[in-house]
């Protein structure tokens, strides 16, 4: 039988018990060893087999825990996953990982010093939109890309009163779903030039970020990243130009949604996604379809971990990686006060 890694999931809020433990369980190889929750009940009838704890330091001590996620507030990510790795374990943080490049570099400093794995949980690289774009890209059908668009917008006009919501524990859009567009840009495209960003908060009452607007530069193409919670018609997912056709996706990845839904990857109709629109340009040749969406994996992300931890394989997320959206997120608050065009300008 298959080795499978242990995980220690801390925190089961909404996180940890939508978008971790469930897809940690259905991987195939990792299980949910461990839980550190302050609802030790209901972690303990969704996963009977598992350890429960009520603290993270109870947690990062059991032996048989090869992994800890860290699916808790924003603001508290830097100090667990230091403690996590200097406990010898390796560490898979929630996104953002932190609130700065220059956290996120210790963080990956200390990992590499421990010869440990230190990953944000980008998962979004194994949407099924995000995947048929990159093969398509690839293969070049479109050409040359000259423009790129990728919003993800809602609409929600209240705003609710939760930690999500407070700019002090780094709320808000830019530290929420920033971290998933700049990353699915800089996998598609390398690390842009500069940057330039919007960041607002337009809702009645809000403190933290819901409007962003952030262009990477590069040399021959404009990347558009775009985050709203005032979307009532909500654009295109994705917006694709270049020199031989355009690509346009409407709607979110439905694994999300299925997974708050109580559906779990191994159904049939998991990360099953609609279509998205191709036209290719050639010529004589013009030619509009349907373009079938890959079927969403986000089981993947916890397949390549448990690959990597027990079979040596590289991961696909580095800790540089988080490193460069930390970095890019930095840049765009400093942009927007400033209201200028910044150089983006790596750490490692």
């Amino acid at each position: 039988m298959t080795a499978k890694l242990k995980v220690g999931l801390m925190g089961y809020g909404f996180a940890g018990e939508t978008f971790h433990a469930p897809v940690i369980e259905h991987c195939g190889r990792a299980t949910v060893a461990a839980i550190a929750t302050g609802k030790p009940e209901r972690a303990q009838s969704d996963y009977p087999n598992a350890t429960i704890v009520e603290t993270f330091d109870a947690l990062i001590e059991l032996q048989d825990v090869d992994c800890i996620v860290i699916a808790t507030p924003n603001d508290t990510h830097f100090d667990l996953a230091r403690r996590a790795l200097d406990a010898g374990k390796h560490v898979v943080v929630d996104k953002p990982v932190t609130l700065s490049g220059a956290d996120t570099k210790t963080l990956a400093d200390l990992a590499a010093s421990h010869k440990l794995l230190f990953a944000p949980f980008h998962n979004r690289r194994w949407d099924g939109d995000f995947m048929t774009i990159r093969a398509l890209i690839d293969s070049g059908r479109l050409g040359r890309v000259t423009h790129y668009e990728s919003h993800f917008d809602r609409f929600r006009p209240k705003v609710p009163q939760r930690w999500r919501e407070e700019a002090s524990r780094g709320g808000g859009l830019l530290f929420d779903l920033g971290p998933h567009l700049i990353d699915q840009a800089l996998v598609l495209f390398g690390l842009p030039e500069t940057i330039y960003a919007t960041v607002k908060a337009q809702r009645d009452h809000a403190s933290a970020p819901d409007y962003v607007h952030l262009l990477l530069g590069y040399p021959d193409k404009e990347i558009v990243l775009h985050a709203s919670a005032l979307a009532a018609l909500e654009p295109p997912r994705f917006t694709i130009h270049g020199t031989r056709g355009s690509y346009v996706k409407t709607g979110l990845d439905v694994q999300e949604d299925q997974l708050k839904a109580g559906l779990r990857p191994g159904n049939p109709e998991f990360g099953r996604n609609p279509p998205g629109l191709l036209r290719e340009v050639d010529g004589d040749h013009d030619l509009r379809q349907e373009f079938a969406t890959r079927d969403g994996a986000y089981v993947e992300f916890y397949r390549s971990l448990a690959a990597s931890v027990l079979d040596g394989n590289p991961f696909p997320v580095t800790p540089q990686d988080a490193v460069d959206v930390m970095t890019i997120i930095d840049l765009a608050i400093q942009s927007d006060a400033e209201g200028r065009r910044l150089q983006f300008t790596r750490l490692q």
